[in-house]
């Protein structure tokens, strides 16, 4: 089947992500999102995934028995606070979930074979990830392709038209992902990026301040509404 099954959390990268993927398939090709709740502490990002009118289907796997399993991180632990600053900060590494993805692209993996979906796994990771998140490095994402091959039996040798495991944006830039989006027409408004998951983005942590600094470097309105809005503004204004 001409299908693809999209890893989405609602973020701008996953969102953009699932447009392209929609632009890249045949007119039959259905895009299957997927989605994960691991008991993180910004849930709220499945809410906009859910929404996602790119999508064909929509389903979201709870793993909140895995929590326990995955504590350390500020997304996961409610006793460690998602620090404020820039992404690629050291402090940023108490958001690292341990082993996240390949948890999810190996459930992603069973899903596509299951369904057939001969265009096979996407993921959003991309450039900025790399310095904080091994697991969003090419070189993971190839091994894991190669893993999901071998371990499926060659399917996407024999049936696919691309890679078990595709990471599109692996070498681009957020604010590159974010012109491709609009581009592609992604309405950014209905993406959620922020780590705290309060009522809006709050403005301060590493992926809000990622988001501002997105924006302004691809010269795109942000749509998003901030509680601090000012944050580090001057910092990726020179």
């Amino acid at each position: 089947m001409n299908d693809a099954v999209v890893i989405i959390s609602g973020g701008m990268d996953s969102t953009v992500l699932a447009a392209y993927v929609k632009d890249l398939l045949p007119p039959d090709g259905l895009v299957h999102g997927l989605s994960f709740n691991y008991g993180q502490r910004h849930f709220k990002e499945l809410g906009y995934a859910r929404r996602n009118e790119t999508l064909s289907s929509w389903t979201e796997v709870n793993l909140q028995n895995l929590n326990p399993l995955l504590q350390g991180s500020s997304l996961t632990s409610p006793d460690i606070e998602v620090p404020d600053g820039h992404y690629a900060a050291e402090t940023m590494k108490q958001t690292v979930v341990p082993n996240r993805n390949m948890i999810m692209l190996s459930i992603a993996v069973g899903y596509a074979v299951s369904k057939q979906s001969s265009f096979g796994v996407w993921t959003g990771v991309h450039a900025g990830d790399h310095f904080i998140y091994p697991d969003c490095r090419p070189e993971f994402i190839k091994a894991a392709s190669k893993a999901a091959s071998v371990g499926n039996e060659g399917f996407w040798d024999t049936v696919g038209k691309l890679q078990a495991i595709n990471a599109p944006f692996s070498e681009m830039t957020k604010a590159q992902i974010v012109e491709l989006g609009t581009q592609l027409e992604v309405n950014f408004a209905q993406t959620w990026s922020c780590y705290k998951g309060g009522m809006i983005h709050c403005g301060r942590c590493g992926t809000c301040v990622e988001r501002k600094e997105a924006f302004a470097i691809a010269g795109v309105p942000d749509p998003t509404p901030y509680e601090d809005p000012i944050f580090e503004v001057a910092a990726f204004h020179g």
